[in-house]
């Protein structure tokens, strides 16, 4: 699976895990961030490995120390993830590494 790939996985898992999320009174907050990240997988899926944002992911460590693994943000990458409610696909992934690297000591 390539990185493009395993994130874009990563996105639509945690997509799911919103929408199967029932919180009464959320006004559509989980909704709206399983659309925000379903719409960020799609545009995950058809970048190239060789993508500055898929390179700047994988420096920031989100494919493990020699960037062959599966997508892992971390914890500062997955609470970034679970509040994202939209915008453009890409200023989610532009917003991962600064999040991750303000959380590393």
């Amino acid at each position: 699976m390539s990185r493009s790939e395993s994130l874009a996985a990563y996105l639509r898992a945690q997509a799911w895990r919103r929408l199967d999320r029932v919180e009464a009174k959320d006004g559509g907050r989980n909704a709206k961030t399983a659309l925000a990240l379903l719409d960020t997988a799609a545009y995950a899926a058809r970048l190239p490995d060789d993508d500055p944002l898929i390179l700047m992911l994988d420096q920031a460590g989100c494919f493990g120390p020699l960037g062959c693994e599966s997508f892992d943000p971390g914890e500062a990458g997955n609470r970034l993830i679970r509040h994202w409610q939209g915008g453009e696909p890409h200023e989610l992934l532009l917003a991962l590494p600064s999040a991750i690297a303000a959380a590393s000591p």
